[in-house]
């Protein structure tokens, strides 16, 4: 799936109604919050995006007009112009989803949920006969996040390496719980120095958990998934000095 099919088919997935406008911020934010449209990205046309949410032009209007506004994308002109994700993301994009990030209940929430949510992904996605399509792009998922230079992308990429797993699923909901899921991943997660040991071995436990995955290994790709939540509780049990946490 290339960039721009992945971008529409997360703004077409079915969500709970909630007032249009609201909702086309939402899933413009989350989508540049979680790096499915990256910074410097161009995002689809004002008609195109109205059809992936089907709402009104004049409502992504007024949605792009707050979003340009607070600094997250800008509008250029000309030939080569349209709406782009701003390349240095304002820090308000944290907590896009409301959370109280970092107190121990919602750390312990976060803890709960990726133990069901993440490790499920992986199992269920290891169990389902994959299409060479399907097992390039999380090959290709992998590869972007280990081959990262700037450990200020990382985030956004180890965001998309794990919706890649949700889609894996063929469950649109999941895919919703998992996006909704690591926007609070990332929330907690940010509370914490990145370093390049922490991505290391981050990366080798991204590879055991494709690798179970792509070879069709249900209950290692599970316990690989769990391996690399608890390494992230760990993290945030030193910093945070609680008994639960993220990744």
């Amino acid at each position: 799936m290339d960039q721009d099919s992945h971008f529409a088919a997360f703004l077409t997935r079915q969500t709970r109604p909630k007032n249009a406008y609201e909702e086309t911020i939402q899933r413009i934010l989350q989508s540049i919050r979680l790096g499915i449209i990256a910074p410097g990205e161009r995002l689809p046309a004002e008609r195109e995006l109205a059809e992936m949410l089907k709402v009104s032009r004049d409502t992504v209007r007024e949605a792009m007009a707050i979003l340009v506004q607070n600094g997250y994308v800008i509008s250029k002109r000309g030939r080569y112009g349209g709406t782009f994700v701003v390349d240095h993301l304002p820090e308000g994009i944290r907590g896009v989803s409301g959370s109280s990030c970092c107190s121990e209940a919602e750390l312990q929430d976060i803890s709960v949920l990726r133990k069901v949510i993440e490790a499920g992904a992986a199992r269920v996605a290891a169990s389902r006969p994959l299409s060479a399509g399907e097992r390039a792009s999380l090959q290709s998922a992998l590869d972007e996040s280990r081959e990262v230079r700037d450990l200020a992308d990382y985030r956004r990429l180890d965001s998309r390496l794990h919706l890649r797993i949700a889609e894996l699923t063929d469950s649109q909901t999941l895919v919703q719980m998992m996006a909704d899921l690591r926007t609070r991943v990332n929330d907690a997660l940010d509370t914490l120095p990145l370093q390049k040991p922490n991505v290391s071995n981050s990366n080798e436990q991204h590879a055991a958990i494709v690798h179970a995955i792509l070879t069709g290994q249900p209950e290692q790709a599970a316990r690989a998934m769990l391996d690399h939540i608890e390494g992230s509780e760990a993290l945030l049990i030193g910093f945070h000095g609680t008994a639960s946490a993220a990744e």
